[in-house]
């Protein structure tokens, strides 16, 4: 089987943004407004991708808003919303419902006075199969700016699904998620670089992972066209990067862009789209289950116990 699987890569598209990090606080009572726009900007991203023929779009880390991670303010903290009943969850079940589509979609989530950094998982008939928090919560600077998340979201303590049946495997972190275009997993951004992640998510039978993630700075360029590549290879299934392009007030970082997908030989897969927010390509799930051409077998060959 053949999926058609999509990417986003855009930036905050609520427009009436201060131009200054010391005027957000001028935003309280706006964040619905923040939330809306960009609510009816990826709605139109996902109906353009379905329009190509994708039957799955993972949307940014933190779609409903900018990045806000790059200061402290705590405005922000009234953004996040129920993983299940929220605007955001609600707004995309029924894009998912509107046009056939599976969407994963990153949140800022608020869950009993805790917040997180959460993917909702969303089939192509509008049911929430599960969820998955973001585990590990990065802190620090690069040369082109700062990020301050363990600010904003708590690290995951696991999450046990019992309620849904779509959820495999047995580690709470990182579980994957039976669905109408294949067996996924998610890993959000800073996740991607720690070791055990995609191979926890393969021995869950993931068949896809999806890494949204917001990213920038020359060493994260570098190893963002690397790490995919490689875990995809080693693992043998897809993984496709989905990052920010462009620039948002008032912090105005230069987000690199650069999303794509990788498939099981380590290639990087053809972008069949035209539109510069989006990237798209087919991934041959069938193939996953053939010979690899290296002669490797890393899965019966691996000695875990020496590890």
């Amino acid at each position: 089987m053949t999926v058609r699987c999509a990417l986003t890569q855009t930036v905050n598209a609520y427009e009436d943004m201060p131009e200054s990090p010391a005027e957000l606080g001028r935003l309280k009572g706006k964040l619905d407004a923040v939330r809306a726009a960009n609510l009816a900007h990826h709605a139109r991203l996902v109906r353009a991708a379905a329009r190509k023929g994708a039957q799955a779009v993972c949307l940014g880390e933190l779609f409903p808003g900018p990045y806000f991670a790059l200061g402290k303010d705590p405005v922000w903290f009234d953004f996040a919303e129920d993983a299940v009943t929220g605007p955001s969850v609600a707004a995309m079940r029924d894009v998912a419902l509107e046009c056939g589509v599976l969407i994963i979609a990153p949140i800022y989530e608020l869950e009993r006075r805790r917040r997180y950094n959460t993917a909702v998982v969303i089939d192509r008939d509008g049911r929430i199969l599960g969820r998955y928090r973001k585990v590990h919560i990065p802190c620090g600077a690069n040369e082109q700016g700062s990020f301050h998340e363990t600010y904003y979201y708590d690290p995951s303590k696991g999450l046990r699904q019992p309620e849904s049946p779509s959820v495999r495997g047995h580690n709470p972190y990182f579980p994957a998620f039976a669905t109408s275009i294949g067996t996924i997993g998610v890993a959000i951004c800073y996740d991607r670089h720690f070791e055990g992640v995609v191979s926890a998510l393969a021995g869950a039978g993931a068949q896809i992972v999806f890494c949204p993630a917001v990213t920038f700075g020359e060493k994260s360029r570098r190893l963002w066209e690397l790490e995919f590549p490689v875990d995809a290879c080693r693992h043998r299934l897809f993984i496709g990067g989905s990052n920010r392009l462009g620039r948002e007030k008032p912090w105005n970082q230069e987000f690199f862009g650069g999303s794509y997908f990788a498939g099981p030989d380590g290639e990087r897969l053809p972008d069949l789209s035209d539109e510069a927010q989006l990237a798209i390509s087919d991934l041959d799930l069938d193939g996953l289950g053939r010979q690899d051409p290296s002669g490797w077998d890393l899965r019966r060959d691996a000695r875990p116990a020496i590890y």
